[in-house]
């Protein structure tokens, strides 16, 4: 599969038309696929003690045949859910394809759950079989009783997985699957209460493609190195569907977050496409680069949350290749993308994918017109859309509007969009900001705060005021060299009121040490809003 070809947006997204299968198997028609080729190059696995190893699709077919019949060997069949809370190790790749293999409805779980995280995991899912490694076993307390606990290393009780699966047979016949047959398992924190469990459909795993065709164009000759935990949907963007449906191969790095290192191993093995959070790259902009070699370099990816403009510009500058922001959910996967031959409009998510149709809506589920803010809402169907949230038909129908006798979901974030289609986000609805009557989305703000020099990321939340009702608050991170002074907090304001509406600077601003950020890395503006209305109670009490 060559890389799609570079048309404008109008050309492509005029002529799109979805043609999911019927049945979809990503082991049997993706990995098995390009397994044909014997010496075709599927992954480069790195950590940062210097360990390499690499393997083709063929090493790929082969191992997760084995352990789709080591799944089988213990009873595990075709909807039995299978949880997987793995570092970035190749057995990630070869646990979770061969339950795709076996028809098995893998869990990706971040490394950083708690006991408790896995416990609910595991017993809201019903899931009967688990893999982990040693470092990580002390948590499955609830998975005791399981028929088949494999563990990465050795674990009392547990069995070691890659012995057994070197006595296991490496030839399988993937199973069928309907395109409407729950595939995957992925769960997200939602504003209030516990996870929900996303679940993504056998046609939501050819889905992924779509995205990797027009937002990163992958080709079978690129190497993608995707930084995503593997517990989170972006991984399957960056790391496994996207690619290997692309028949690209990809780049794993095991290790912790070091600017320098990121842009040594894009130099050593030839990175083409990059991906990482907007956290990240709000530290590697600031990286000397200058003894690296970035030549094979040709696009960067940015996805989860909103990267600020001046990012973007300034890591063209550092690298010379463009940095596209994109936007998607888990139960969405990416929805909103700039493009390779589109024109960047500086603060925008893009235009909507291809097959992608998008609405602006008010409260009341009308049609909202350009520059008005309202809630983001995706029409129906689409065969990226999850299949529902597991065991909770309620909260599923809630995220569901119709308007016009059409049905949309509604994501639960705002934006707008302009005269030429440019969608913009302005923030989860529960992160609005309402002062004196004026609704404040958090992220202009935001990107106004990180283009001056002294902030290196920061989130703006509403905090509770007698007279105003709420008030813009900042929480800032500063950039090495900037210490906090009255005189900043004063010099910060101003730039704000100078490049947006005045109402909209911060009448409050904190310096932190750092930001608050869920088990995937996103701020969580949410904690600090929380955090500035208990105060605000606390303190009424204490007056009254």
């Amino acid at each position: 599969m060559n890389r799609v070809p570079m048309r404008t947006y109008e050309e492509v997204h005029s002529g799109f038309l979805w043609r999911p299968p019927q049945k979809f198997n990503f082991g049997g028609d993706v990995v098995d696929h390009y397994a044909k080729d014997p010496n075709k190059l599927a992954l480069i696995w790195c950590n940062e003690s210097g360990t390499e190893k690499r393997f083709t699709f063929a090493d790929i077919s082969r191992l997760t045949n084995q352990f789709a019949n080591l799944l089988q060997s213990y009873g595990v069949k075709k909807g039995d859910r299978v949880v997987i809370c793995l570092p970035r190790i190749p057995q990630w790749q070869i646990t979770m394809v061969g339950c795709f293999k076996l028809g098995a409805i893998p869990i990706p779980c971040v490394q950083m759950l708690a006991e408790k995280d896995v416990t609910y995991r595991i017993e809201h899912s019903g899931a009967i079989t688990a893999i982990t490694t040693a470092a990580n076993v002390e948590k499955f307390t609830a998975a005791r009783n399981f028929a088949a606990r494999f563990c990465v290393g050795e674990a009392d009780g547990w069995i070691d997985l890659d012995s057994a699966l070197a006595a296991c047979s490496d030839t399988f016949d993937p199973v069928v699957m309907e395109a409407e047959e729950p595939a995957a398992l992925y769960y997200t924190s939602g504003s209030t209460g516990n996870p929900k469990g996303v679940t993504m459909a056998a046609r939501g795993l050819f889905a992924w493609r779509v995205s990797a065709w027009y937002w990163q164009a992958f080709a079978e000759d690129d190497l993608v190195w995707c930084t995503a935990d593997t517990g989170w949907a972006k991984a399957g963007t960056g790391v496994l569907f996207g690619p290997w449906s692309c028949g690209s191969a990809a780049l794993f790095y095991d290790g912790g977050f070091d600017a320098k290192t990121r842009f040594e191993l894009m130099s050593r093995y030839g990175v083409t496409v990059f991906c990482g959070p907007a956290t990240e790259m709000r530290w590697l902009i600031n990286e000397d680069v200058s003894n690296c070699d970035l030549s094979t370099l040709r696009l960067a990816v940015s996805a989860g949350e909103t990267v600020n403009p001046e990012v973007v510009k300034r890591w063209r500058q550092l690298t010379g290749t463009p940095l596209l922001d994109g936007y998607g959910q888990t139960e969405t996967l990416m929805t909103i993308l700039n493009y390779p031959p589109m024109p960047v409009r500086p603060g925008s998510m893009g235009k909507p994918c291809p097959g992608t149709e998008i609405a602006i809506l008010d409260d009341q589920n009308r049609f909202l017109g350009p520059k008005e803010t309202g809630n983001l809402a995706i029409k129906l169907p689409n065969p990226g859309m999850m299949l529902g949230y597991w065991r909770e038909p309620e909260r599923t129908a809630k995220t569901k509007a119709t308007v016009d006798g059409i049905e949309y979901f509604v994501t639960g974030d705002l934006a707008y969009h302009d005269e030429d289609g440019y969608i913009f986000y302005e923030g989860r609805a529960d992160d609005l900001i309402n002062s004196a009557g004026y609704r404040i989305g958090p992220m202009e703000v935001e990107n106004v705060l990180t283009s001056h020099p002294a902030v290196q990321e920061c989130a703006v939340v509403p905090s509770p005021d007698r007279e105003r009702g709420e008030v813009v608050k900042a929480f800032i991170v500063l950039r090495a060299g900037y210490s906090e002074s009255g005189e900043l907090v004063k010099e910060l304001q101003e730039h704000v009121k100078s490049m947006t509406a005045p109402y909209k600077y911060p009448r409050k601003v904190e310096f932190v040490p750092d930001l608050p950020r869920s088990a995937v890395g996103k701020i969580q503006r949410r904690v600090l809003r929380d955090q500035e209305y208990a105060t605000f109670r606390t303190n009424k009490k204490v007056e009254a």
